[in-house]
């Protein structure tokens, strides 16, 4: 008996002698696409839509409450007891409370004066302040830098104590935590904490401690960040853009309407009773801030933002430091969020509405939407749409919807308003890195708790250049080719580089055979990517 082959069909694309490559992946393109690749492009659109729709309908709340604190709310001193603490004659100093300022560090060379500086010169009577420089620095050289500062002001009659601690643990909810323990601060009612990089103006306390003072269930009073090197370069102008957005419109709605939001972990005030009785601080996240913002708002507590107090602040001038700090800062309210959710829900303190905002608006959306919806829609859905023409995009989801959200946003910094567009494609790219650090701090793995220290120039930028020029031309300096190509090969980032390919593969193809014009979009995209791709973000003025 004669056992019978097997037969194998094979399409005519595929015969010949020679198989050609092009034909064959072609051929399965063409099995996979209808059946497969469609419909899940379909499903990556119609979710996109929804969170665009999320994101738009979260904008344009917050647009029209921002419009009516600034037309009809009372202002902060008419909303809240508020009564300026003076000397008394008969009782002198005893009617200010005993204030704590902390200022925790990490080997911050460049800008540990500036910050402590600050501190000593609060308008605040000195027998009813006590400073506390937490400095966690791994540098000798820097410690001792600190120390002999603290000495300093010390041999002038502040009240200054330089604390250091055995290990980093906890990062900057340790060193914060261990501060509180002092015997010497048990009798403060208030602590005031301002990052190294922070310069209060002198009256800082005096405009924000009466609000505490007068209004026992305001546990915190947060003043809005102003950045001194903004104008460096057009990575600080971009940052400043997107901060200026954070304190013009979601501090001041939140404050404004649910008396919550995220305490930014410096220039702010809390009551110190407060912060015990929601758990002191803790290091389960990389927000340990915004983690304790969270808890004391569920035990009722109230927050104030007042955007007209402001306190100086530097940007991050580098690329990689700038990262870094997104990482944290993306990964950490992700992170929280996944801790937090349960406890919010079962929470009977706080009314219905407000676990609403707390959850959904705080951070669903603005955490954890805006990043994705930003990376997936803009620089994954809609390219691929392009090489997959069976899929459509409604003009609505594409052009109208991110154009009102770009308009809205860009009502905090006014004087960039000619730099909208090149901010836009900039938030594209850095989404990416805010996306993936978002899905780490969802998921709890790799770097969910990595904390990187951001970099602080302080005033060395300009003064570097400057020392620097000098010294080669005193003395002829000329750089080896060989360092260059280090620092050159150092500054790429593969992954931009990456989707700036992507983004001009699909451009390419669109300007070819495409109908709607992206090309125009997908070129520029892809400049900007390859911009940050190879590092040169911080270096255009």
């Amino acid at each position: 008996m004669v056992e019978s082959q097997p037969k194998f069909f094979i399409p005519e694309s595929f015969q010949g002698a020679n198989f050609d490559l092009a034909a064959q992946i072609r051929m399965v393109w063409e099995v996979i696409k209808a059946p497969l690749i469609v419909p899940l492009l379909n499903v990556g659109v119609y979710i996109s839509l929804a969170m665009a729709l999320m994101l738009f309908m979260e904008r344009v709340y917050m647009g029209i409450v921002i419009i009516l604190v600034k037309l009809f709310w009372k202002k902060p001193h008419q909303r809240y007891k508020f009564d300026p603490l003076e000397e008394d004659e008969e009782l002198g100093n005893t009617n200010f409370p005993v204030v704590l300022v902390q200022i925790p560090m990490f080997n911050e060379k460049e800008v540990y004066k500036v910050s402590i500086g600050a501190a000593c010169n609060l308008s605040w009577p000195s027998d009813r302040l006590v400073i506390q420089v937490l400095d966690d620095s791994t540098d000798p050289t820097v410690k001792q830098m600190v120390e002999t500062e603290c000495q300093r002001w010390a041999s002038k009659g502040i009240n200054i104590v330089y604390q250091i601690r055995e290990t980093r643990g906890g990062y900057k909810a340790g060193a914060l935590k261990e501060g509180l323990k002092r015997n010497y601060v048990k009798h403060c009612e208030y602590v005031a904490i301002f990052d190294a990089d922070f310069r209060p103006e002198p009256d800082f306390l005096r405009r924000s401690i009466p609000f505490l003072v007068g209004n026992p269930d305001i546990a915190l009073v947060q003043a809005r960040w102003r950045f001194v090197n903004s104008d460096e370069c057009l990575l600080t102008r971009m940052q400043e853009m997107s901060l200026d957005y954070h304190f013009t419109v979601e501090q001041e709605v939140g404050s404004a309407t649910h008396a919550f939001f995220g305490f930014n972990g410096t220039a702010g005030v809390w009551r110190i009773a407060a912060i015990n009785e929601a758990g002191g601080w803790k290091d389960r996240t990389t927000v340990e801030d915004m983690d304790l913002a969270v808890r004391a708002s569920l035990r009722g507590w109230k927050f104030l933002y007042l955007g007209d107090l402001q306190a100086k602040s530097e940007l991050p001038s580098t690329l990689r430091a700038f990262r870094f700090q997104q990482h944290r800062w993306s990964c950490g309210p992700a992170n929280l969020f996944r801790k937090m959710v349960m406890e919010i829900v079962r929470n009977k303190k706080v009314r219905f509405w407000k676990k609403v905002y707390v959850i959904y608006s705080f951070f669903f959306v603005r955490k954890i939407i805006a990043h994705m919806v930003t990376f997936f829609f803009y620089c994954v859905v809609i390219p691929l749409t392009i090489l997959i023409p069976e899929v459509h995009v409604p003009i609505w989801g594409a052009v109208y919807i991110p154009s009102v959200i770009t308009i809205l946003n860009s009502v905090g910094t006014p004087r960039s308003i000619h730099l909208l567009f090149y901010w836009i494609l900039f938030e594209n790219v850095m989404s990416l890195h805010r996306t993936k650090a978002t899905f780490i701090g969802l998921l709890e793995y790799g770097r969910a708790n990595e904390w990187v220290v951001t970099e602080k120039l302080g005033d060395s930028v300009a003064n570097n250049k400057n020392k620097s020029g000098d010294a080669a031309k005193k003395n002829n300096v000329i750089k080896a080719p060989k360092k260059t190509r280090s620092k050159f090969v150092e500054r790429l980032n593969l992954l931009e580089l990456g989707f700036a390919a992507f983004l001009f593969v699909c451009g390419c193809y669109d300007f070819v055979h495409g109908k709607h014009n992206y090309f125009i979009y997908l070129f520029l995209q892809t400049i900007t990517f390859s911009i940050v791709g190879f590092g040169y973000v911080g270096t255009i003025v």
